[in-house]
């Protein structure tokens, strides 16, 4: 039975490893930081609404074996709307991946630095950081090899390497138990937490993930008969990668005596309290969660950019591969000249979640149409959940908005 899962296993891994990016590490850093456990509900409100959506992409990508863009290009008949779609997941997706790019890497670069120290090569006034070229290296070599298989395998050892050094942290912080359940169970807004919750939501929620999984979920699986494991897959990653970002946020709790703005400083605050096995701990974790955003973030924009353009969606294909060495370049670059990405992920995380409703109103538009699903469509269930997490979505993006410009 244990052999049948894992041979089932399909994108659910690679969408838990591209949400849990430094970018997740540091808002939930900065959620336990600053508020305790008191934002637990939103992560499991996040993992719910997670759950809801990338079923639904990985339905219509097994059921149509077709992209999320690559759909909506097709279904959107009128070519002003049409245009005007594409052109706003091209430049949500594709520049925002970019941004995020230099992120991911800087955060498996400070997880690595944790370990081994922060070696630099001058050249000149340019001064280049070896970690990030190493962990660049490492994410061009796995897509370059363009065999789903391959990438699958690197992932999943990756997101359970991951899981167990933030699980293994949060447990030496012996945590309150009681207060846990509570924080889950009741939701609470503490005065100034209100972008905190939209950018847990945006870190966990993913509008890129949608596009991701439904182009991985039409390589992996070619027959309906396979939506059931798929159902299992997407439950079972997205659980366990709530679980992560919880531990995230409970390891932070723990720290009150110390100024914390990353996942370095978290590392950094839980060695005199822990001893330097929660650093190590932290700092793999790290380094897993940067390393695998590291190759999700590119490899989705080459998929959405694809879908797009009516290019191929082959893994080897040379349009494809010129978009993710693009993006993971860009990346590499920013990274290895020591730009400064703290504040670029968490807006971009805020921005996640106010693209979110644009992009899941999308979805659920494709969801209902018979011309791509049949009889696959969704039920009248599915839409009401898909209903209420658009409206929560819309709710918390205008807020979020608001809150900014100081109007509430």
């Amino acid at each position: 039975m244990i052999r049948n899962f894992f041979k089932n296993i399909g994108p659910g891994p690679l969408v838990a490893a591209a949400f849990i990016g430094p970018g997740t590490v540091t808002v939930c850093t900065l959620a336990g930081v600053n508020f305790g456990y008191a934002l637990l509900w939103a992560m499991v409100l996040s993992v719910l609404a997670t759950i809801v959506l990338q079923e639904m992409a990985a339905r219509l990508g097994i059921v149509s074996q077709k992209g999320l863009s690559e759909v909506i290009r097709l279904e959107i008949k009128h070519p002003a709307l049409r245009g005007f779609a594409i052109l706003l997941i091209l430049s949500a997706i594709v520049i925002g991946n970019a941004a995020y790019e230099a992120g991911n890497i800087s955060g498996g670069a400070l997880g690595m630095q944790t370990l081994f120290g922060n070696p630099i090569i001058e050249l000149g006034t340019l001064k280049l950081n070896i970690m990030s070229l190493i962990i660049g290296f490492v994410a061009f070599v796995l897509l370059y090899i363009g065999n789903y298989k391959v990438l699958e395998k690197a992932l999943v050892f990756l997101v359970i390497l991951m899981s167990i050094a933030f699980l293994t942290t949060a447990i030496i912080t012996k945590p309150n138990l009681i207060q846990i359940v509570k924080s889950i169970v009741i939701p609470k807004f503490p005065e100034g937490s209100i972008l905190t919750i939209i950018a847990l939501i945006g870190t966990t929620v993913v509008p890129y993930n949608l596009f991701l999984h439904a182009s991985l979920a039409k390589t992996k699986w070619k027959d309906k008969s396979d939506l059931g494991f798929a159902k299992k897959d997407t439950i079972v990653a997205v659980v366990l990668g709530g679980i992560v970002s919880m531990c995230i946020i409970i390891s932070a709790s723990s720290i009150t005596d110390i100024e914390i703005s990353n996942a370095s400083d978290l590392a950094k605050g839980l060695e005199p309290l822990f001893g330097a096995y929660a650093k190590y701990f932290l700092a793999i974790g790290l380094f897993a969660a940067g390393i695998t955003s590291a190759i999700t973030a590119p490899l989705a924009a080459a998929f959405v950019a694809s879908g797009c353009l009516g290019w191929s969606t082959n893994l080897k294909s040379v349009k494809f591969r010129a978009v993710w060495m693009f993006i993971l370049g860009l990346g590499v670059l920013f990274s290895t000249i020591g730009f400064k990405s703290i504040e670029i992920i968490k807006f971009a995380q805020v921005a996640n979640g106010m693209l979110l409703p644009v992009i899941a109103g999308f979805l659920l538009w494709v969801m209902n149409r018979s011309s791509v699903l049949g009889t696959y469509k969704n039920s009248k269930l599915q839409n009401v959940f898909g209903i209420v997490i658009l409206v929560i979505t819309i709710f918390l993006g205008v807020k979020g908005v608001l809150s900014v410009f100081k109007l509430i």
